[in-house]
């Protein structure tokens, strides 16, 4: 709840306040002048706080805190909108986040998509269906996105170390092994800390530029860690403290695969913890790295603990800019960028770069006379032509500072040592030429003084003198000698030595006295890669730029062109098409189809993706810089040449790349023209424009040859094809509109049809026609005039085809979309040309085969063009349209397709639920089309013509129209109503108006359409609109009329109206409005001939329409069991008793058992199953399927069914019911002869009996319900009904389960019939109280020896007689004794059916009075009490409660005690009194009757103790005695039957003698069982309230013993007055 507050808060009422002016002003248009998106940002907010608010109250925890988190961003992004303090692209990014997150809240609160374009919505009417359509499903182009890796330092401990150390980052590719980015390095001191305090918490780097195909190598993080002080850590003596070493520790590695797994989302970061592994041997330290990927755990040792590097990880994406935009804090923490070795996969011509790595491979040194091997340290240095050393020109990685020379670090008695460290050196390009390297190698001694020894060096220029820089590999360098005291202050001393094998070679003749002599023995391997923007490696380019120098060479350097790396060519782009030109200009008959080829090579190296940036810098150069102003002529001269030669040569592959150049050399050609005509004037324009020309007639040429016998040909015709519409933009600068929409009309128009070209051409073509309509020639009125019908032509044969329908697609969508407000006659062309083929293509009849195609891929797109192309027909086009068919059966042809594909738009989900925008405009074409299309129908199929095919495909049309889901505006919310209203109005009911318009026109051919037709109209006029049913109402008396007049009644008409209500209702349509709908037709009838059977009919239509509206409302699925078969059943009593459906009759009795089922009332499914039994017969006659029953005979659907019904009676322990169809189908087998299934039935009704003699089964006790009120449903409102409860179910727990079923009930307090403002007033009262069956004596075995269980059974079944007693008292209360003057009201309920049956509710048909006198309700209480204690002593003889006395000693301790206390004697005390006796002498009979009754209760007690001294225990003995003792105070009290207790023995021979006659009497006076506690005593408000006026409550004996001995402490302690 705070949550909600803190976000509800400031949200809802800011804004609120914000709008306040708004609403204020009514009668003013208000047009706001923020940005559309901060409006839509708020009125979505204010749409989602509601919904919002609902999700916490539906429990949707995780959605609503997600929700509240990104409602929270858009308050903050709209914020940042409105204060307007943003750069241009800033506010780009804010609106693009605000639209991904209004968008995502809306997907997941279930809302509408909005379409949108540049971040703002889109007015539907402003653009076509088919530019609407792409918005949703359009396919952006995809561009190379760059990834980058953010990694923090967060700390590094460790126990071993105590010195200064360096950690380089890197990543490595372990597939093939090579590190693939540049090291980031960090210094820490020994503490594990920066070395830097100023760079705590800011030890970060971002590897940059990684691809997606980088990601998926197989690559890691790796870790070098670098220690910086003496040689050996375990060894102080190992060198001195002063003098430090550069030592390797250790080495760490994460896999990137491991990082993907555990970041899943982007901008994610997680923690990492990299164990530092150190190496077992320092010769294998350069490849340690790999060891621990491919874990050789023998060459590196674990550390002993898990402590290491630990790091944060991140993944952004995107360009460097917008990450730094995005993550400004992450900026601010001196971030260390660090790039990717070599260039990333898409080069920027604005990338300025010129970096070398350089990395230190091995080194092969002598001993030279030492005893161990050397401890060799290389110092770097990078020197400049004059001696000076350059300053901060070496970066051993990035996140420090550069330095001037670099140390390399020291592996410990090593003469073959390994390093594989790469550095990187910045150099400026001013100062590459003319630079070089010196690498020094010292001794480091460990002895005390601790020196560094020179003993040699080697070196190596950074350029070569032909210009070239040295090249990415391996060099082998020649190593010096020196010592310290050599100079190397005059570098020429040693830089005109050889520094390698290669410089050895080129200088043979070397002076025999060097300042420098070489070791022979000894080498030092480096390796350079060169990342450089302004350098080269390559001689041949350098050539190329140089030819002046070298012009016999030309040709061979030219031809050598297309061996040059792309990335040498575009670094020197410009220079090299200078060169070109200048050529060209030089000698264009010797150089110019060698340079022709060198253009193409260069312009075709620009289509890769990796160059693709660099066509603005070719733009640029062909805008600014390109001055060839002759070139024209022998560019046009050698394409020309090389179009007229493709039918001639079989290798294509130059005239293929020369096409695919096509666009470049236009703009060259464009440009050299212009420049010339610009110097001359216009000079040889028409020399020009007949060079145009004919190479065009040469271009036509290429097209219209036979490619179906040329693989290579079909190759050179596609690239053409590809590169055509490229040029269009050039033409336009030279030549008119026209003029180029002629060209281009007479190139599509030489491309042959689709007939007699190959599929892949088919392709190429129609892409190439897809790119024409994309130009901007297209966009041009008068040049798409010319272009529009070729463009036509060329669909037109696709469609008709069904070839390449996808690609056809996106033309279609393409013209549309630029053609918005088109002249007439482009409509006309296009509605003459397209209409027939979409609506052919949308139905895919002719390509049966092609309808997948349709349906999966491109259904959508063809629904929008044909939607584009209705929407912009107007009332003339149609005109035409219909005019212009030469016969009729054309336009039913036409009419019923059209027909069709709208139905199918309806039925089909062509767009998704969420686009409504899309759906309401479709609907609007449609009806709008719909309007146009109807006269034409009735002009030309009515009367005479009349046509049932064309008028039953419209009348289909208008009523699934209707009854779309995304026109029920009821369902919207009122603010989307109002919009749908104000824009489109209620669409609905413009199309029940044509609807209803053409139903009258029918005129006598109505009767076509009765009966057959009033389904789908009563499923319009269950549209929840008041219009439409208004609209409808009239056809329906139309057709009861024209069935009248044609058959005398409507019994057609009354049949289907019936079974169609019950299937719509049923699934949903139709309201409660609906109960009253028919009744307006009463108002026509009564001016009919036919009223009475009318009312009739609209009566039972009614009553109908009430019940299947309560049934439906009943089966919602949060509804309970109890209701759902309420329902069912009051709607099968209406199908079998009022209208007499037996197939609905049926089909609902089924229903009514799945339900029972369900609730395993298996009883009562039983019984429902047994009304279709009772349908059936014995006989053979055939039967249809139905439902889950298969065809078969009569005979055999009935054994069937009574199988089952056995089964369920089986299963619900109701097995007397069962016995009797056993018999039923034991005789029904014997008459057959059918023995084996005769057994069977014999031995299941075997079963039974033993079932009912050994199996125990729970008395229910039933429960009398009111249901008052009007807001309950029709078949419980204001009726009373009687339920048979569950398994051990007391009231308290029935009261709490119907409250639960009707929560919005009122419990009413009192037991009395309610009033009419009850029965009449708009809410629930819901009234209980327990009732007691009263069974007919007749269906009660009176034998003596049947068992108790049995008897029981026949008690509670098969009641259709319950009563309940309210006591009061008539006249005076007597003071003294109340039960003188307490009577007893006697309410009977005789119920329609008895209980159990197909429910366990049953209605109650009527109720009985009667009032029963004191005297009477004595004698009915001491009887029943006696009957109760046989019942329990028979049980207890008959060992039936295995030994659990309790129930006895309660039941005989209530009696007695009561006795002792005052129950009997007040019996006494009021009817024995001489004054009663005297005053009421007409009961004389009835006080001598309660006399017998209270002897024979004594007699029964005094057995019972008998009984109960056999078995009482040991430790209950004391509870006997008190028994005993107690009721012979109960006889002594009982002066007048005193003498019937002294005869009294208690031996068991007599006990069991006198039992057996005492209960034969007692059964011939019993009249009933049991009595439930008053109504007053059972109200819902409590169950034990007013003690005083309960008279009796007698449980059944045959409960569970818990249940008896509960029952019984009630009874002795409340209710009786014993």
């Amino acid at each position: 709840i705070k949550s909600m507050s803190k976000l509800s808060t400031p949200l809802l009422v800011g804004i609120d306040l914000k709008f306040m002016f708004f609403r204020c002003r009514l009668c003013e248009t208000v047009v706001p002048l923020e940005d559309p998106i901060i409006t839509e940002t708020t009125s979505t907010l204010q749409e989602w706080g509601v919904l919002w608010k609902q999700l916490y109250v539906k429990h949707k925890v995780d959605l609503f805190h997600k929700l509240r988190h990104v409602m929270n961003e858009l308050i903050d992004l709209r914020r940042q909108l409105i204060q307007g303090h943003l750069a241009q692209d800033q506010t780009r990014e804010i609106k693009r986040h605000i639209t991904v997150r209004l968008d995502w809240g809306n997907e997941h609160l279930g809302l509408d998509l909005v379409p949108r374009k540049e971040f703002e919505m889109v007015d539907p009417d402003q653009i076509s269906v088919s530019e609407l359509y792409k918005l949703r499903h359009g396919d952006g182009c995809r561009v190379p996105v760059s990834h980058h890796l953010f990694i923090n330092l967060k700390s590094f401990t460790y126990n071993s170390i105590s010195e200064d150390a360096d950690v380089f980052f890197s990543l490595y590719d372990s597939r093939e092994a090579k590190q693939i980015s540049e090291k980031f390095m960090v210094k820490l001191n020994k503490n594990g800390g920066p070395k830097n305090p100023e760079k705590v918490d800011r030890l970060c780097a971002l590897f940059t530029d990684l691809s997606s195909k980088d990601l998926k190598r197989d690559l890691y993080i790796v870790a070098h860690v670098i220690r910086t002080g003496r040689m050996l850590l375990n060894d102080s003596k190992k060198g001195p403290p002063h003098v430090q070493y550069r030592r390797p520790y250790g080495c760490a590695v994460l896999a990137m695969s491991d990082v993907f797994h555990t970041i899943t989302d982007l901008k994610e970061e997680k923690d990492f913890v990299l164990k530092v592994y150190t190496c077992n041997n320092e010769n294998e330290w350069y490849q340690v790295h790999e060891n621990i990927i491919r874990k050789s755990n023998t060459k590196y040792s674990a550390p002993s603990t898990n402590y290491g590097l630990i790091i944060s990880l991140q993944l952004l994406r995107g360009e460097l800019e917008q990450i730094r935009r995005e993550n400004q804090a992450v900026f601010n923490r001196a971030l260390a960028l660090t790039r990717k070795l070599g260039f990333p996969d898409v080069i920027l011509p604005g990338d300025t770069r010129n970096d070398l790595y350089l990395t230190l491979e091995r080194g092969e040194f002598e001993r030279g006379g030492k005893s161990v091997q050397k401890n060799i340290e290389v110092t770097l240095y990078v020197l400049y032509a004059d001696g000076d050393t350059l300053k901060d020109c070496i970066s051993l990685g990035s996140g420090e500072p550069n330095t001037s020379e670099y140390r390399s670090f020291v592996l410990y008695h090593n003469n073959s040592p390994r390093w594989s460290e790469m550095v990187k050196l910045p150099i400026p390009i001013d100062r590459f030429r003319g630079s070089h390297l010196r690498f020094e190698f010292r001794h480091c001694s460990t002895k005390d003084k601790g020196e560094k020894k020179l003993f040699g060096f080697a070196f190596t220029p950074l350029m070569r003198e032909d210009g070239t820089t040295l090249s990415d590999e391996s060099h082998e360098l020649y190593v010096y000698k020196c010592d310290e005291n050599a100079t190397f202050s005059n570098q020429g001393l040693y830089l005109s030595l050889p520094c390698c094998k290669e410089d050895f070679n080129s200088c043979p003749n070397l002076p025999a006295n060097l300042p420098f002599q070489r070791s022979p023995k000894e080498t030092f391997w480096v390796s350079t890669i060169l990342c450089s923007t302004k350098l080269t490696q390559n001689v041949d380019l350098l050539a190329l730029l140089n030819w002046k120098a070298h012009p016999d060479r030309v040709l061979d350097i030219l031809g050598r062109l297309r061996q040059i790396s792309g990335e040498e060519i575009v670094k020197f782009l410009r220079d090299v098409l200078d060169t070109l030109f200048c050529l060209l200009d030089d000698n264009t008959d010797k150089y110019g189809p060698l340079v022709f080829q060198s253009l193409v090579f260069i312009i075709n190296l620009l289509r890769d993706s990796r160059f693709y940036h660099f066509r603005p810098v070719m733009d640029s150069y062909i805008q600014n810089h390109f001055a060839g102003a002759l070139a024209y002529k022998e560019l046009v001269r050698c394409l020309k040449w090389y179009m007229d030669r493709s039918a001639e040569v079989v290798r294509q592959d130059h005239i293929q790349e020369a096409m695919r150049a096509l666009e470049y050399l236009f703009k060259f050609i464009v440009q050299s023209r212009i420049l010339y005509s610009r110097a001359t004037c216009g000079m040889e324009e028409e020399q020009f424009r007949a060079s145009i020309q004919e190479l065009f007639q040469s271009i036509r040429f290429v097209l219209s040859l036979d490619s179906r016998s040329s693989e290579n040909l079909v190759f050179t015709q596609a690239a053409l094809l590809n590169s055509f519409p490229d040029i269009f933009d050039e033409l336009l600068q030279m030549f008119t509109v026209q003029e180029v929409a002629e060209y281009v009309r007479g190139t599509l128009g030489s491309m042959p049809s689709t007939v007699d070209i190959g599929q892949s051409m088919d392709v190429v073509k129609l892409q190439s026609i897809a790119r024409t309509v994309e130009s901007r020639l297209f966009f041009f009125p008068e040049s798409r005039s010319i272009l529009l019908p070729v463009v036509l032509h060329h669909i037109h044969l696709h469609l008709r085809q069904q070839r390449e329908l996808l690609i056809c697609s996106g033309i279609l969508g393409s013209i549309f979309s630029i053609i918005k407000t088109s002249s007439m006659e482009e409509v006309e062309m296009m509605v003459e040309s397209l209409l027939d083929v979409l609506l052919q293509t949308l139905l895919g009849q002719r390509c049966p085969q092609c309808t997948a195609e349709i349906t999966v891929n491109c259904r959508g797109e063809y629904v929008s063009c044909l939607l584009s192309l209705l929407r912009q027909m107007t009332e003339i086009h149609f005109h035409h349209l219909l005019n212009n068919f030469h016969s009729k059966e054309e336009l039913k042809e036409f009419l019923l397709k059209i027909f069709c594909v709208f139905r199918n738009l309806m039925k089909l989900t062509i767009f998704p639920r969420d686009w409504s925008v899309m759906r309401l405009l479709t609907s609007h074409i449609i009806v709008v089309t719909t309007q146009f299309l109807s006269p034409a129908l009735h002009k030309n199929f009515s009367d005479a013509d009349f046509d049932f095919k064309v008028w039953n495909s419209f009348f289909s049309l208008t009523v699934l129209y209707i009854n779309q889901p995304s026109l029920q505006l009821e369902s919207l919310g009122p603010a989307k109503r109002k919009k749908v209203l104000d824009k489109y109005g209620d669409m609905r009911v413009m199309m029940a108006y044509e609807l209803f318009s053409m139903w009258q026109k029918l005129g006598d051919n109505k009767p076509h359409f009765i009966p057959g037709m009033m389904g789908p109209f009563l499923g319009v006029t269950l549209v929840p609109q008041t219009e439409v049913r208004n609209i409808m109402i009239p056809i329906f008396h139309d057709m009861m009329d024209w069935e009248q007049r044609k058959n005398g009644n409507f019994k057609q008409v009354e049949a289907e109206l019936m079974d169609k209500l019950d299937s719509m209702v049923s699934d949903g349509k139709g309201d409660d409005n609906h109960r009253e709908l028919f009744s307006l037709l009463l108002e026509k009838i009564e001016q009919e001939t036919w009223r009475e059977t009318g009312i009739s009919f609209v009566t039972s239509v009614t009553r109908l329409v009430e019940r299947i509206l309560d049934y439906r409302d009943c089966m919602k699925g949060d509804e309970m069991e109890n209701k759902k078969i309420g329902g069912s059943v009051n709607l099968m009593n209406f199908y079998k008793s009022e209208v007499n459906k037996e197939d609905m009759y049926i089909r609902y009795i089924h229903k009514l058992c799945d339900l029972h089922l369900q609730a395993e009332d298996f009883t009562e499914a039983a019984f429902t199953l047994l009304l279709y039994w009772e349908l059936l017969q014995w006989e053979d006659r055939p039967l249809r399927d139905f439902l889950h029953y298969p065809c078969q005979s009569e005979w055999q659907r009935k054994e069937n069914l009574s199988r089952k019904i056995l089964h369920y009676f089986n299963k619900g322990k109701c097995w007397e019911y069962g016995i009797s169809l056993c018999r039923e189908l034991a005789f029904q087998y014997e008459t057959l002869y059918d023995y084996q299934s005769l057994s069977w039935i014999r031995k299941m009704e075997a079963a039974y009996y033993d079932n009912i003699i050994e199996q125990q089964r729970i008395e229910p006790e039933f429960f009398r319900m009111g249901f008052y009120g009007r807001k309950f449903p029709f078949f419980l409102r204001n009726k009373e009904f009687v339920c048979r409860g569950y398994d051990y179910e007391r009231l308290e727990d029935f009261q709490q389960r119907m409250l639960g079923e009707f929560p919005q009930a009122i419990a009413m307090q009192h037991p009395n019939i309610p009033d009419d403002t009850i029965l009449q007033s708009d809410a629930q009262y819901l009234q209980i109280y327990a009732v007691t069956p009263v069974s007919d004596i007749s269906d009660v075995p009176q034998l003596e020896r049947v068992p108790e269980r049995i008897k029981s059974f026949y008690r509670i079944n098969n009641v259709s007689r319950f009563h309940y007693d309210r006591p009061f008292h008539k006249g005076p209360k007597d003071r003294e004794n109340e039960f003188r003057s307490l009577w007893i009201e006697r309410t009977t309920l005789i119920l329609l059916r008895p209980l159990p049956g197909i429910s366990r509710w049953a209605e109650v048909e009527r109720r009985e009075v009667v009032e029963v006198s004191p005297l009477e309700n004595a004698i009915y209480v001491v009887e029943n009490k006696t009957q109760e204690l046989r019942t329990l002593i028979s049980q207890y003889q008959h060992r039936q409660h295995h030994g659990n006395i309790n129930p006895l000693s309660m039941c005989l301790n209530g009696v007695i005690d009561a006795a002792v206390n005052g129950g009997i004697a007040r019996y006494q005390e009021a009817f024995f009194d001489k004054d009663y006796i005297s005053s009421h002498p007409e009961d004389t009979e009835r006080i001598s009757h309660l006399k017998d009754l209270m002897q024979e209760q004594v007699h029964i007690l005094g057995v019972g103790l008998a009984v109960h001294e056999k078995l009482v225990h040991p430790e209950m003995r004391p509870l006997h005695k008190k028994l005993v003792d107690q009721f012979h105070m109960m006889r002594t009290g009982l002066h007048h039957v005193s003498r019937v207790t002294r005869d009294s023995n208690y031996t068991p021979s007599v006990i069991n003698h006198w039992f057996i006659l005492q209960s034969t009497k007692a059964q011939k006076t019993n009249k009933s069982f049991v009595l439930q506690p008053s109504p007053s005593s059972s109200s819902l408000s409590s169950i034990r309230s007013n003690s005083s006026q309960i008279i009796n409550s007698a449980p059944s004996s045959a409960r569970g013993e818990e249940q008896s001995r509960k029952s019984h402490l009630i009874v002795t302690t409340v209710y009786y007055p014993y």
